[in-house]
C-alpha cells in the first residue's frame, strides 16, 4: 500500500475520503489508484525528481494525481485553468513538464499549447474524463483510467517525496514557479509529508472533514486541503464556488473546516435569507481566510453570523503561513493580521536594510526559524531581490509591528493587485497592452472594489491618430483577453496625456493610484 493512504485504508477502508459532484471514492478504494499511477507513470518514463503539470479542476483525479506525485518523487505544477494558450505553452516550457494532466473543459486550450514549439517536451498527455475528444490529433495522448486500469496495484517501489511547485506572476512579466522545500524533494520519503500535515492539526480538527471551495492551483487552497488529507482528513470539493451550495454542502457532509478568500465572505453575506436560514453550520469548527485584505464590515458580519469560529491568517507561496489571528484578537486589534507564528521571525527595515524604530512602517522581511527557504525557478536574479539575506525574505509588503507584538499591513512596495485572493502582476498586462497598435504608452493600476478588493484598471496613452473613446477601451480589453487569462484582463480603461517615469524610465505608480486610494486608511 502507499504510505501516504496505508492507514487509513487499513482502518478507515470504507469511509469517503474524497467527494465531488460526480460521486466518492472510499480510502479503502484510493490506496489501489494511487499505487496504480504510480507503477503507471514510471511505466511511461517517469522518473523520480520529473515535472508534471496538471491542467484540472476541483475533482477527485486532481488529489490522486497529487498524492501519485508525493510517492514517485515528481514535481507537480497546479496549473491556473484560467490562463491562455499563450500562457500555458510557456509554463509547460519553464517547468520542464515531461507530462500533462488535463480534463475536458479545457483541453481545448491545453491542446493549442501543446502544438505551440514550446509543448515539444511534453512526452506524455493524459486525458482525463473525455478530455481525448479535443485530443484526438494529439499522438502523446493517454486515457487516464486506462492507464491506471493497465497498472500494477502492488505498493511501489523505492517511494520517494514530491510535491507541488506553484507558479506566481511575475513583476516583471512572465509568471515564476515557486520552488519551496515541499517541491520535488525526490530524496526524502513520503511521511515527511505525513508529519507535516500532522502539523495542521494546531488550526483544523484532524481528523476532519475539509470543503475545498477554491481553485486547487491555489497554494493556501492546497495546503489547507491536501495537507490535512495526508493527516487523515476527508475532502469535499466544489469546482465553482456557489454561496448557497457551500452553506448546503457544509450541513450536508458535516464540514468542520473551510479556507476563503475576502470575496467569498462577502458571496456568503448575499445569499437570500432562506438560505441562510436554513444554514446550521454546527459542524463546522473553524473558517480560515487569508490571500487578501478582508474589509472590516465583511469580517466583523461573518463573526456575528457564525460565531468567534472566523480565523485570519498572512502568508504567501513564498513563505506559507506568517502570522494568525482568531476572532477575538481581531476584535480587539481591527485591522491586524496577527502574531507572527512561533518559528517566523519578522523584520521591518528601511530602504537601507535598517531595522526602523518599533511600531513604526518599513519594509517587511521574515525568517524561517526551522531553516526552510525558496529559491525562484530559473531566476536567480528575482531569487536574490526577494532575499535581504540568505533566508530573509519579503513578500512585498510594508507595515510594522505594535506594541503587543502584533503585525500591521499599511502598503504595498511590490507592483501587485490582489483581486478576489488572487495575485495578479501588472507588467504582464501592461506588455500585452503595448503589444496593441493604438498604445503609445500605459500603466497598470489596482483600485478599490468592494467585492473584490482590488480591481485592474489601464491607464493608456493613444498613438497621434488613434481615438480615446469607449470602443478602443473595449478593444483593449478584449485585446488583453486574447493574450492573457480573463481575471487579468483590465475591466476598465481610462486615458491620460502622460505616464509620470523616473529618470530611469521606470513608471511611477504612486502619483497614478492616489487619486483612486483617497480617504482610505490603507493603500491595499
Amino acid at each position: 500500500m502507499a504510505v501516504l493512504t496505508r492507514e487509513y485504508a487499513q482502518t478507515r477502508g470504507e469511509e469517503a475520503a474524497l467527494i465531488d459532484a460526480r460521486g466518492q471514492t472510499a480510502w479503502g478504494a484510493l490506496d489501489p489508484r494511487v499505487n496504480a499511477l504510480v507503477n503507471g507513470l514510471r511505466a511511461r518514463g517517469l522518473a523520480a525528481g520529473d515535472t508534471v503539470a496538471v491542467v484540472i479542476g476541483n475533482r477527485r483525479e486532481w488529489f490522486e494525481i497529487a498524492l501519485a506525485c508525493a510517492h514517485g518523487g515528481w514535481t507537480y505544477v497546479p496549473v491556473n485553468w484560467h490562463w491562455a494558450p499563450d500562457e500555458l505553452a510557456y509554463v509547460f516550457q519553464d517547468a520542464g513538464a515531461k507530462a500533462v494532466f488535463v480534463e475536458a473543459m479545457f483541453a481545448d486550450a491545453v491542446a493549442t499549447a501543446l502544438r505551440d514549439p514550446r509543448g515539444a517536451g511534453v512526452a506524455c498527455v493524459f486525458a482525463v474524463d473525455g478530455a481525448d475528444g479535443p485530443l484526438r490529433h494529439e499522438p502523446r495522448a493517454i486515457d487516464f483510467e486506462a492507464l491506471i486500469a493497465s497498472a500494477s496495484t502492488e505498493e511501489p517501489a523505492d517511494q520517494a517525496m514530491g510535491g507541488p511547485m506553484f507558479y506566481t506572476s511575475g513583476t516583471t512579466g512572465r509568471p515564476k514557479g515557486v520552488r519551496g522545500s515541499l517541491s520535488g524533494a525526490a530524496s526524502m520519503p513520503p511521511e515527511m509529508l505525513k508529519m507535516i500535515g500532522g502539523g495542521f492539526a494546531q488550526w483544523v480538527p484532524i481528523p476532519g472533514r475539509t470543503l475545498l471551495c477554491g481553485p486547487f492551483y491555489h497554494s493556501a487552497q492546497w495546503a489547507f486541503s491536501f495537507l490535512p488529507m495526508i493527516a487523515g482528513s476527508s475532502v469535499v470539493m466544489q469546482h465553482k464556488f456557489d454561496a448557497a451550495e457551500a452553506l448546503d454542502l457544509i450541513d450536508r457532509h458535516r464540514v468542520t473546516n473551510i479556507h476563503l478568500v475576502p470575496t467569498q465572505m462577502k458571496r456568503f453575506l448575499d445569499v437570500p435569507d432562506a438560505a441562510k436560514a436554513r444554514f446550521s453550520g454546527d459542524s463546522l469548527a473553524i473558517a480560515i481566510h487569508g490571500a487578501a485584505p478582508c474589509p472590516p464590515s465583511v469580517k466583523r458580519a461573518m463573526i456575528d453570523w457564525w460565531g468567534p469560529k472566523i480565523a485570519e491568517y498572512y502568508g504567501s507561496t513564498e513563505g506559507s503561513i506568517i502570522s494568525w489571528i482568531t476572532s477575538a484578537d481581531w476584535l480587539e486589534k481591527g485591522g491586524s493580521v496577527g502574531k507572527p507564528m512561533p518559528n517566523v521571525e519578522v523584520l521591518v527595515v528601511d530602504d537601507d536594510g535598517k531595522p526602523v524604530e518599533p511600531g513604526k512602517d518599513g519594509a517587511l522581511y521574515f525568517r524561517n526559524l526551522m531553516g526552510t527557504d525558496f529559491a525562484y525557478h530559473n531566476d536567480p536574479e528575482k531569487t536574490a531581490a526577494a532575499h535581504l539575506a540568505p533566508g530573509v525574505f519579503t513578500t512585498g509588503d510594508i507595515g510594522r509591528i505594535d506594541a503587543d507584538g502584533f503585525l500591521w499591513l499599511s502598503d504595498r512596495k511590490i507592483d501587485m493587485i490582489i483581486s478576489g485572493g488572487v495575485n495578479i502582476y501588472p507588467a504582464e498586462i501592461e506588455g500585452a497592452l503595448n503589444a496593441h497598435p493604438a498604445v503609445e504608452d500605459c500603466a497598470v493600476i489596482g483600485v478599490p472594489d468592494d467585492e473584490f478588493g482590488e480591481n485592474v484598471k489601464a491607464l493608456v496613452c493613444v498613438k497621434e491618430g488613434a481615438p480615446a473613446d469607449d470602443a478602443l477601451a473595449a478593444d483593449l480589453i478584449a485585446h488583453c483577453r486574447t493574450l492573457l487569462a480573463g481575471y487579468k484582463a483590465p475591466k476598465s480603461v481610462d486615458f491620460i496625456d502622460a505616464i509620470p517615469r523616473s529618470a530611469a524610465g521606470k513608471i511611477l505608480k504612486k502619483p497614478l493610484r492616489d487619486p483612486y486610494w483617497a480617504g482610505r486608511e490603507r493603500r491595499i
